[in-house]
């Protein structure tokens, strides 16, 4: 394959890149990359690129052989830090490390020497020509080969391969510079077995046989200037369909699955239209892949002109639930390409523009596509999930700066990680940043207003499409990249307005804003008084100061008022514009124009309010915890038309649990008019508020008599009607009722035997043939309400509980769990949804008692090769067995597939995702599970276990964090004298044996393990000695640790006159690390 190149801040560069041949079995690539580099300074003698896992064979410029230095620092990260084990310092050390090769800094994995007879050249600023030949075998992170274990040919097997990665992970699979913000055209060329096809970025020029026929050699260009990190590939015996719509898209997907793709594709061309007209611009590239792989990193994948989404996104249209979830994928694939693919980022702090900017207009389309209410339900979605991480983990930072000064060097000191690098970062972490940044995109849509907004975006897109086709000046390709600068620059030359206070609240600062409200009704002068006070000491919250909008309907109409939040302001006296009435029949007019009549009787007399709200707009990122009578919120269920006021309602009204709003409740579930996500948490709050009033409930039990009504046969109440799923309102609240009915509990805290019944026999007459949609997802949520309907078992006399034993009702349970397990693997359902419901059901019984706990099932269903529902499942199941009996034995298994699961979104995220959130013990609490070999192990798979997969050090980082906390883990012996106290400086610093030094004539391990030491050069302080970098010797074997250490100050050295700058060139000289040649085959 031909692969152009980045550029380092020296040079400029376009790469080509061949692959020689892909070997599924062998699970191996050969390849070769040509860079075409113009300098664009004199003295450019160093070549530094970005390369991991590559086995490099062979460096020539222009034909001549050149030395080069192979050193990842990032494998295995404290060398000597065997007695510590403190994240603190190796969070400081990782950070160091992966500064060692960031590429926006000017440094790689990879340096390579430009032979001297060439640098006259390079004086002359004429083009240089790098060759790179190289392999990867059996990689582990970048590119991802499945191969199933059956009989065939790779083709038949359906084997397949993809590169994969978070952020800058292009390095993983072949060298370059592996950097957003370095651009440059390519040549890319892939060999694979005749029966594979392979799929890249840009356009597909030819395909030539070999002469035998047994191979063929893809020729793809991307004229586009794109960045390394947004290049991507995917090689399999893929089926292949052009769009009928847009003949310029193509879609792949592997063997047999053509049907569904053709399906799930058919909509994709409504994607493009909408973007284009929205942007007034016409997609950037001349055309579109899609790849659906087995085994995806991620749900959706962008890169340039192509996206990698998981082959699970495929439905047929008998299915009614994965529509709107694919569809939702392919549009941030798309919105994707114009912004992070086509316009890449200046800089990582410049990472929020391209993610708010992708998100705000997938936000769009979200509107446009499934409605105002569904837009606005995401956007309070999104909102709380971003308020409930800041608060609880102390904020997330838009765009860090670091500049001098340890405070600056540290904005986020609250948080267990850096945020310097995004491959230090927690993904929990990027994944509300994401959710932040498409927020604050919206905040200043509020501002400036969305026309001005979206011609913000059209000029960016109108002045990066002009600098893509200057060829060959890639000092135009600037306007390719966007900065936080550049962005506010063209919103003020658009706009006119400055948004720099709003830039500095949201984006420069962290945090988010608490406010409670509360209000009194002076009668005397018709006034509302308000109160609005704000938290802004608790962790995660800031002070803010500015307009607020509160509304607030009276009898007269709804009022909007803009109140302003002054430094120590607190009360808000607000006219009212109706007075009180009695007996006086007139209808109300609502915010929307509408006029209904109210039953008036539950309020205040003297009053003229129905109800207030606090940022109805959602314009402030914020918590509101207001205070108002209960008649007020259910008039606000009632008859206020904003889905977000009524879910406010709602979760409310769970704290009145009053016959009035019960009534409120039901009146919703009965409104066929109502968004059907309020209706659907209607019913959880009913089922909350009727077992609060169990003591003096009447009647039937909550929503059985409406589900009857509205779902059941009238001459035969119980049993239920013919499935017909026409209608999707009525289908996701029929799925919904049964799973609220089965929270429900008598007096005795058990679920009401008419329910079970009810529930039981809503599975028994469950008939889905005439239903021209699939009932399985209406079935996995019966199974799910027959799990909420489980209740601790009572055990007499520490009886041994067995299945013999049960009582009536749980064994009815259990035998309908049993037959749907047993039915599903000889009919399985869409993506086994029948399975993971039985999964969780089986755990649930275990947990209350009923059947003996035992983790076999679930680990068999956790093994490699069942459907990755099933597996995560099964793998939540036994994480909470872990938790629950705390099982030493278990917590290896799990840590054992952590490591050696073939799968990585298994293997590689998830299983440490679900410890973080479910751990088996915490660092505050005392448990047999905590002890030396636990931390050994955790320690060894985040220090060198997990370097080929940034995303799972970080997760592995979580839990180390999660269990034993920043500093040494408490279970650990404490070492002798391990702390020493100097008495000059008033503080307490670790032994100096213990935390590793770096002296004269020390012999240091290198950072690949792989046998090789080498000795610093001098004997003497290394600090005395002045070394000029152009001398590095390159035939010498250094150690990167002295970089790494130099970064976090652990060196003692004395503060001789002029001894920092030699100190610093002998630190860059022992960073480095060379193979010869004749020794490549140690790599």
């Amino acid at each position: 394959m031909d692969f152009p190149t980045g550029h380092t801040p020296s040079i400029n560069n376009l790469r080509r890149l061949k692959d020689k041949g892909f070997e599924s079995p062998r699970k191996s690539v050969i390849g070769y990359v040509e860079l075409t580099i113009f300098p664009t300074v004199v003295n450019l003698n160093r070549i530094k690129l970005n390369s991991k896992q590559c086995r490099i064979y062979r460096v020539r410029v222009n034909d001549l052989e050149a030395p080069f230095i192979y050193n990842d620092p990032t494998l295995e990260v404290c060398h000597h830090e065997s007695k510590q084990r403190n994240l603190n310092y190796f969070s400081s050390a990782y950070t160091a490390a992966v500064s060692a090769v960031d590429p926006d800094a000017g440094h790689g994995e990879l340096v390579i020497k430009v032979p001297s007879e060439l640098w006259k050249q390079g004086d002359d600023l004429k083009a240089l020509k790098v060759y790179i030949e190289f392999s990867l075998d059996q990689p582990k992170g970048g590119l991802h080969f499945v191969v199933p274990d059956v009989e065939g040919t790779m083709a038949e097997r359906g084997a397949h391969v993809f590169s994969f990665g978070y952020q800058n992970s292009t390095r993983f699979w072949f060298p370059c510079v592996d950097s957003y913000s370095e651009l440059c055209t390519w040549k890319l060329e892939f060999t694979v077995d005749a029966a594979m096809v392979a799929v890249s970025c840009g356009d597909l020029v030819e395909t030539i046989y070999t002469h035998d026929m047994r191979k063929k050699t893809f020729h793809y260009v991307l004229p586009i200037p794109t960045a390394a990190p947004n290049i991507s590939l995917a090689v399999g015996p893929f089926e292949i369909l052009v769009d009928p719509y847009m003949h310029e898209v193509t879609h792949f997907c592997l063997p047999q699955l053509l049907p569904l793709l053709k399906h799930s594709m058919s909509y994709l061309h409504e994607i493009f239209e909408f973007y284009e007209e929205i942007l007034t611009c016409r997609y950037p590239y001349s055309c579109f892949k899609t790849v659906f792989v087995d085994e995806a990193y991620v749900q959706v994948s962008s890169c340039a002109s192509m996206s990698i989404f998981s082959t699970n996104l495929l439905h047929s249209a008998m299915i009614i639930d994965q529509t709107p979830q694919t569809r939702r994928c392919l549009a941030q694939a798309l919105a994707q390409q114009f912004f992070g693919c086509f316009i890449s980022r200046m800089s990582w702090a410049d990472e929020w523009v391209l993610k708010g900017i992708s998100g705000y207009i997938y936000g769009l389309y979200l509107k446009k596509t499934f409605g105002v209410n569904e837009y606005r339900h995401w956007i309070k979605e999104e909102l709380d999930r971003i308020v409930e991480y800041e608060l609880q983990m102390g904020g997330v930072l838009l765009h860090p700066t670091f500049g001098g000064g340890k405070e600056k060097d540290n904005p986020t000191p609250h948080l267990h990680f850096s945020i310097r690098h995004p491959h230090t970062l927690s993904w929990d972490y990027y994944k509300m940043f994401q959710c932040k940044a498409h927020l604050v995109m919206r905040l200043i849509e509020n501002r400036i207003s969305m026309e001005f907004m979206l011609q913000v975006f059209n000029k960016l897109l109108s002045l990066a499409s002009t600098a893509s086709s200057q060829k060959y000046q890639s000092h135009m390709w600037s306007q390719m990249l966007l900065s936080t600068h550049a962005f506010l620059k063209s919103i003020s030359n658009v706009s006119g307005k400055d948004i720099g206070p709003l830039i500095k609240q949201w984006v420069d600062q962290s945090t988010v804003v608490k406010f409670f409200g509360s209000f009194a009704f002076n009668r005397k002068r018709n006034v509302l008084e308000l109160e609005i006070r704000q938290d802004y000491t608790s962790p995660g919250t800031q002070k803010y100061v500015g307009p607020i909008k509160v509304t607030v309907q009276e009898l007269d109409g709804s009022f909007n008022h803009m109140l302003q939040i002054e430094e120590n302001s607190l009360k808000h006296d607000i006219p009212c514009h109706s007075k009180s009435r009695r007996n006086k029949k007139k209808k109300i007019p609502l915010m929307n124009g509408e006029e209904v009549d109210m039953d008036l009787s539950a309020m205040d007399a003297d009053s003229p309010l129905l109800w207030i709200r606090i940022d109805p707009d959602m314009s402030i990122l914020r918590k509101v915890e207001f205070e108002q009578a209960d008649f007020m919120w259910q008039y606000q269920l009632r008859y206020e038309r904003d889905v977000v006021a009524q879910e406010e309602a709602i979760s409310a009204l769970e704290k009145f649990p009053t016959p009035p709003s019960r009534l409120a409740l039901t009146d919703i579930l009965e409104q066929e008019q109502c968004f059907y996500k309020v209706r659907m948490q209607a019913c959880f709050c009913l089922a909350k508020i009727a077992n609060s009033m169990m003591s003096t409930w009447q009647g039937p039990p909550a929503m059985k008599s409406l589900f009857t009504r509205m779902f059941c046969c009238k001459s035969c109440p119980n049993i239920v009607k013919t499935n017909n799923f026409i209608n999707f309102q009525s289908y996701f609240l029929q799925k919904t009722m049964p799973v609220a009915m089965a929270l429900l509990r008598d007096v005795q805290n058990l679920c009401p035997k008419d329910v079970l019944n009810f529930i039981l026999d809503l599975i028994k007459y469950n008939d889905n043939r005439k239903n021209k949609f699939s009932d399985n997802f209406y079935r996995a949520e019966l199974i799910e309400a027959l799990t909420n309907a489980l209740t601790p078992a009572i055990s007499i006399n520490n009886e041994v509980r067995t299945v013999d034993n049960l009582n009536a009702e749980v064994r009815l349970i259990l035998e309908e769990i049993t037959r749907f397990l047993n039915m599903e693997k000889l009919l399985p359902s869409f993506r086994n949804t029948i399975t993971v419901s039985c999964l969780r059901a089986i755990r649930q019984l275990q947990k209350n008692g009923h059947i003996p706990s035992d983790p076999s099932l679930f680990k068999s269903y956790a093994e490699y090769g069942h459907f990755v529902d099933v597996r995560i499942a099964a793998l939540y199941a036994l994480v909470d067995y872990t938790r629950v009996e705390r099982s030493s034995a278990e917590l290896q298994w799990l840590l054992n597939m952590v490591q050696n699961d073939p799968a990585p979104y298994i293997s590689r995220h998830r299983i440490l995702g679900m410890l973080c959130q479910n751990p088996p013990f915490t660092k505050t609490a005392d448990s047999a599970l905590c002890n030396e070999a636990l931390v050994d192990e955790l320690w060894k798979l985040m220090n060198s276990g997990t370097s080929h997969d940034w995303r799972l050090r970080c997760d592995a980082v979580n839990l180390y964090y999660t269990l034993f906390g920043l500093t040494r883990p408490s279970c650990l012996p404490l070492p002798e004298l391990g702390l020493v106290l100097n008495l000059k400086e008033k503080k307490a610093v670790l032994n100096p044996t213990i935390k590793p030094e770096l002296g004269g004539g020390t012999v240091i391990d290198t950072p690949a393990s792989i046998g090789i030491h080498g000795q610093l050069p001098n004997t003497r302080n290394p600090c005395s000695t002045t070394y000029n970098k152009e001398d590095i010797d390159m035939e010498t074997v250094h150690d990167s640790q002295a970089f790494i250490h130099h970064h976090l100050n652990l060196l003692e050295r004395p503060s001789t006159p002029g001894g920092s700058n030699t100190c610093l060139h002998v630190l860059r000289m022992a960073c480095v690390l060379h193979y010869r040649r004749s020794q490549t085959n140690k790599h």
